[in-house]
């Protein structure tokens, strides 16, 4: 598979199950590997709050889905930052979901999402594409978004009543 292989279509209210799917498969294979600090290890489709958050992401205009024929091999969502992240000092597009297939790991889908979303940037006049992540265990998730040409920027943690504070980092890249 080529990254030419892979269209990327807007995604829509009845994706929202789609991208649980694509959730449920990245935490299961996170956490067969013991790297439960991201998602932890129960599926986004058992969580109210997870389930909420897709259905938002999938009615919210900001959605865009790889496809690999008719399947969805990545999603990827687009918005305002997050209000746990230090704000923007400049307009920009936020990431605020990238996840992938992971039995196809090693395509480049994440990669191309990415490249999608660049253009999306570009296309509504922005210089600014920024994205948080996981930061915690060896940080091989932010060395993906660094190979990606994104620049480390802020470290920051979200404080989770009655769980362990989650570990992030913010990274961007200039347009």
């Amino acid at each position: 598979m080529t990254d030419q292989s892979t269209l990327i279509r807007p995604g829509g209210p009845e994706d929202a199950a789609t991208v649980l799917r694509l959730l449920d498969t990245a935490t299961a294979w996170l956490a067969e590997r013991g790297r439960t600090g991201q998602w932890g290890t129960e599926p986004a489709s058992a969580d109210p709050r997870r389930i909420a958050q897709a259905d938002a992401w999938a009615t919210g205009g900001g959605l865009y889905l790889a496809m690999l024929g008719d399947l969805a091999v990545g999603a990827l969502v687009v918005g305002a930052a997050t209000d746990y992240v230090p704000p923007a000092t400049e307009p920009e597009l936020y990431v605020n979901l990238l996840v992938t297939d992971r039995a196809y790991a090693g395509h480049r889908i994440g990669a191309r999402l990415l490249g999608y979303a660049e253009e999306l940037a570009r296309d509504r006049g922005l210089g600014l594409l920024r994205v948080d992540c996981y930061g915690g265990d060896d940080r091989a998730l932010v060395r993906f978004y660094e190979g990606c040409g994104f620049t480390v920027t802020d470290p920051f943690t979200v404080q989770r009543p009655g769980r362990d504070p989650w570990p992030g980092q913010v990274l961007e890249r200039r347009l």
